[in-house]
């Protein structure tokens, strides 16, 4: 599937901005960013609920731009699961094959299936009011997946579920598409959700993508302030480079990276890249915030060039105390350079 310099305007607002895309048959493909980035208007011109101002969309060779939703062979399962209250599990899960008035032997079988693929057997006859919400989520993927759509489309599917049953519904849903091959888009403003799920992510920001890459890639490597921010955690210091070494504040260390700027600076640093010690060399600071985290503890630490997160496994057993001055020593691994602001 690909998109074609999508552009969609609602009067003076530019929701989608020459949008192009070309996703790979049977992988997972996040749109990803802020709410008003143009990823749901990009999703909705996919599934044909929304025309495109221009541009055009095709799945496989087929350009789909003119044809209305229901002939896209394109399925999509939303945030707020739109079940119909009154019918069962089984009547919700089988309307689509209703309405295009499939045999009953068929509808029973398939709706069997599907159901034992999303792990709902025997709950047929429930209602969904009788459902938590992680298996309302369960049925409505059921019911977007006994059409056997060219393409799956998820908008912010997990967003009524709480934190432990979203970790868990989002498995499912990546082990399903994995297993069927079915080519997805998936929409979240979930950075650690996408990270999970994905085999590329998309990232928007006021209707144009900013990156596409791996969730590794966007990570480590992000292409802009806008990515390093949005994705993950990231301290973004003013910093200087020449010859490979890299000057913070009072800190000098070493580190090379390929096609860096040179002189003026971003230092992307994510937390846990930071260690934190009590003397030595490192960039000056002294704790403002000190929090027991479990398997780490995490500082916020004031410095000349300003506030650094720091996420260290190493003093979990016996923090730093709020007031104490460290310095902070940076890895290897969870460094990149950037532009100057």
């Amino acid at each position: 599937m690909r998109l074609e310099e999508i552009t969609k305007r609602f009067g003076r607002v530019l929701a989608a901005d020459r949008v192009s895309l070309e996703i790979p048959p049977g992988s997972l493909v996040t749109l990803l960013g802020p709410s008003g980035c143009g990823k749901t208007t990009t999703l909705r011109i996919i599934a044909g609920l929304e025309q495109p101002t221009s541009g055009r969309v095709f799945i496989g060779d087929e350009d789909v731009t003119p044809l209305p939703a229901a002939n896209r062979s394109v399925t999509m399962v939303f945030q707020a699961y739109a079940l119909f209250p009154h019918l069962s599990v089984f009547e919700n899960v089988a309307y689509g094959l209703r309405v295009q008035r499939r045999p009953e032997a068929e509808v029973r079988r398939r709706v069997a299936e599907v159901l034992q693929l999303v792990g709902l057997p025997g709950l047929e006859d429930r209602q969904p009011g009788q459902l938590s919400g992680g298996q309302q989520q369960r049925v409505a993927l059921a019911r977007a997946l006994i059409m056997e759509p060219r393409v799956l489309l998820f908008d912010e599917p997990l967003s009524n579920l709480d934190a432990k049953l979203r970790k868990r519904v989002r498995a499912d849903i990546r082990v399903l598409q994995q297993e069927l091959g079915i080519t997805s888009v998936y929409v979240t403003h979930d950075q650690s959700e996408a990270l999970a799920i994905s085999d590329t992510v998309v990232v928007m920001n006021q209707g144009r993508i900013e990156q596409i890459g791996t969730p590794t890639d966007l990570y480590r490597r992000p292409a802009s302030r806008f990515v390093a921010d949005f994705i993950g955690e990231a301290n973004l210091l003013p910093a200087t480079v020449e010859d490979g070494v890299v000057r913070v504040g009072d800190y000098r260390f070493a580190y090379r990276q390929p096609g860096a700027p040179v002189g003026a600076a971003t230092l992307m640093a994510r937390p846990e890249a930071i260690e934190i010690a009590t003397e030595g060399e490192g960039l000056a600071g002294r704790v403002r915030t000190a929090f027991f985290m479990g398997t780490y503890a995490d500082y916020l630490v004031d410095t000349d060039v300003g506030e650094v997160s720091v996420a260290d496994a190493r003093s979990v057993d016996a923090l730093h105390a709020v007031g104490q001055t460290v310095r902070l020593r940076f890895g290897r691994s969870g460094l990149y350079l950037l532009p100057p602001a």
